[in-house]
């Protein structure tokens, strides 16, 4: 299974809008998606590359697998 790195934050936003996320909000540089039946909101910050420790944080939160996530990354 290849590693998890560092992507741009529009890929990522992009990887949790395939996965059935909203932006419900942006608050600065922060982008704040939903969806319905997870608890918490996934919060992406607007960097040039997001950092490993914040994809991982955030794939927990919105309960998607590294299998699920490296699917979803290969449509963006």
């Amino acid at each position: 299974m290849p590693r998890i790195t560092p992507i741009p934050a529009r890929r990522l936003r992009r990887v949790f809008e395939l996965a059935g996320f909203v932006c419900v909000r942006t608050e600065g540089d922060h982008h704040v998606f939903s969806k319905e039946g997870v608890a918490r909101p996934v919060v992406i910050p607007d960097y040039d590359e997001v950092p490993v420790f914040i994809i991982r944080n955030n794939l927990r939160t919105a309960g998607i697998s590294r299998e699920e996530y490296f699917q979803l990354l290969k449509q963006t």
